[in-house]
């Protein structure tokens, strides 16, 4: 169980590092790496990541019920998302397709609740 939480955890992290990695790239042309504010709000997703207790439960933090971002970091992510989400089909399109099924498979999950 702890395996796969980890796994979960590690996972959630690439995702999120590469969906700021193509926002940097296009919105402020970097080649290799990340701007050093890119950066820092790669780090600050990943230590949220790393801290999550409710991990084990969760598909992602926009459906989480607490949000655990500073106001000013869950903007910045916020409009990572934006940018990098439609874009994912073209350059992950296996991570773009895996996030759709679960977030169609949480939507059911969440309406089963109401």
């Amino acid at each position: 169980m702890e395996k796969d939480l980890h796994k979960k955890r590690e996972k959630e992290k690439q995702v999120v590092t590469l969906m700021i990695q193509l926002f940097c790239r296009k919105k402020h042309g970097t080649e290799n790496g990340l701007c050093p504010e890119c950066a820092a709000l790669a780090e600050y997703a990943c230590e949220r990541t790393d801290k999550c207790p409710f991990m084990e439960n969760k598909t992602f933090c926009s459906n989480c019920h607490v949000h655990c971002y500073k106001p000013e970091m869950r903007e910045k992510i916020r409009e990572v998302m934006r940018f990098s989400g439609p874009r994912m089909i073209i350059y992950h399109p296996v991570l773009a397709v895996r996030h759709v099924i679960a977030t169609k498979r949480e939507a059911k999950r969440l309406a089963k609740r109401t």
